[in-house]
């Protein structure tokens, strides 16, 4: 075959460290233009960028180089440091860890939707519960002592 051809979606979710509430919808105007911004400049498109105050929801289109660990490293790092530049506030910062979970072509507006309503979906259930649900849906192996570090 003479050309590669790739549609790559990704759903990606991390918290604040310690799951701390600091992000508020000044800090969400601050961060998630950014952040769409750093996905961009990996030659990827950021479909919906939403969260809580204690995480974020992204929905990407990535290209196959770089992987998509290098690409939510670049978001994590420069969004925090971004956050730390515009404001002289230090206390954010991301946890170590993340989840990056495919997206079929077919299901990116249902993942779309449920990005979109975080607020009204967080009223039932805690990120906790979601990220453990959103682990188990995808087979993900962990051990329930650590998930959340």
């Amino acid at each position: 075959m003479a050309h590669t051809y790739t549609v790559l979606l990704y759903h990606i979710v991390f918290s604040t460290k310690h799951r701390q509430p600091l992000i508020d919808a000044e800090t969400q105007k601050l961060l998630y233009p950014y952040m769409a911004g750093i996905i961009a400049n990996h030659g990827g498109k950021a479909m919906i960028i939403n969260g809580t105050a204690d995480h974020v929801h992204i929905l990407c289109r990535l290209k196959s180089k770089p992987d998509v660990a290098d690409v939510v490293q670049a978001i994590k790092g420069s969004s925090s440091k971004h956050y730390h530049d515009q404001t002289g506030r230090m206390e954010f910062a991301w946890q170590e860890g993340y989840g990056a979970f495919t997206v079929s072509y077919s299901q990116q507006d249902r993942v779309y939707r449920y990005i979109q309503n975080q607020a009204e979906h967080h009223r039932k259930r805690s990120f906790a519960e979601e990220y453990e649900g959103l682990l188990i849906k995808h087979g993900v192996k962990y051990d329930s002592r650590f998930f959340l570090d």
